[in-house]
């Protein structure tokens, strides 16, 4: 974009407005959901999304999350099945998103699905991603709003440490209360695929549908945001299931072992859940290799695994 630093905009009506209108000219916008902040662009504009692309150094390949007010407007961009609806009464609004196939005369740019024919779609709680939807207009496809591959955004500075200039404006409101990002469950075709653990556990969504949900391979090929194999990664070296540091290493400890930070002193998931990118965030700018506790793998824990898998995968330098 430019060199000018991004504009930082509350959740009053009047700034919405204004973050509609910069939404409308094609500029991305951050803005906070419950899970973690999304950088927000027209779904229907593909200039619009490329400008998402280009300031988070997005491969192209990597599909993207459309969010929208309500159950009635994702019925008019994807093709929805009963199945669909009574995850949503169940889920929505909140952090699970359902990929679908697409409705014809959707009017999503390509960009948003990677090419593929289907569409992740999601209707987020927070009310100041609510009323930034509403004063819009329109779906808003919004991947987290960092630079791709790195450690997720959960509170305004995140947002603004990874993409200060880069971005038309951020609306500041506060830390996200869930921390990770939306389960991902595929409805592509007569299975229910878990495409992306997050957070919502799979354990509630398999009360609701009555049957396990099938895993997604990492031999598969993408079909929802989030699984590349390196991404939310820091920039120094990760080690995993650590029971005390290494010399040179920070720990980041959970339950009784302790370290630098701790993501829950007490071994709850989900304060687990929400601090897990801020306390990454805080020990990627000491700039030393970060070893983690061991994390139980039932609940959330098996999202908070998931993307401390993928942010310790061996990356490109």
């Amino acid at each position: 974009m430019s060199e000018e630093s991004t504009l930082i905009l509350s959740p009053s009506p009047g700034d919405m407005a204004r973050a509609a209108g910069l939404l409308r000219r094609g500029e991305p916008v951050a803005f906070p959901t419950e899970t973690v902040y999304g950088l927000g662009a027209d779904a229907r504009s593909g200039p619009a999304v490329a400008r998402v692309y280009a300031a988070k150094g997005r491969p192209a390949f990597n599909p993207l999350i459309a969010h929208v007010p309500d159950v009635e407007t994702a019925r008019e961009l994807v093709i929805w099945t009963p199945m669909a609806d009574k995850l949503a009464r169940a889920f929505w609004p909140g952090p699970l998103t359902l990929v679908l196939p697409l409705r014809e005369g959707h009017g999503i740019a390509s960009l948003v699905t990677a090419g593929l024919e289907t569409l992740a779609v999601r209707v987020p709680a927070h009310p100041t991603a609510q009323a930034l939807l509403r004063a819009f207009g329109g779906p808003l496809a919004a991947p987290s709003a960092n630079p791709s591959g790195r450690i997720s955004p959960t509170t305004a500075a995140h947002v603004l440490a990874g993409l200060d200039g880069d971005i038309a404006a951020l609306i500041d409101d506060g830390a996200c209360a869930v921390g990770l990002e939306s389960t991902i469950v595929g409805l592509i075709d007569k299975t229910l695929r878990l495409l992306r653990p997050g957070g919502l556990a799979a354990e509630p969504i398999e009360a609701v549908i009555g049957r396990p949900l099938q895993q997604h391979a990492t031999t598969d090929a993408l079909v929802a945001p989030g699984q590349l194999l390196s991404h939310y990664a820091p920039r120094a070296a990760m080690r995993l299931n650590a029971e005390e540091s290494r010399r040179g290493e920070l720990l980041l400890g959970f339950g009784n072992v302790e370290g630098e930070l701790n993501l829950s002193p007490g071994g709850d998931l989900a304060e687990a859940a929400a601090n897990l990118f801020d306390h990454l965030h805080r020990l990627d700018q000491i700039g030393r290799p970060i070893a983690v506790a061991r994390i139980p793998g039932h609940g959330l824990g098996a999202a908070i695994n998931d993307r401390l898998k993928r942010a310790a995968a061996p990356r490109d330098t």
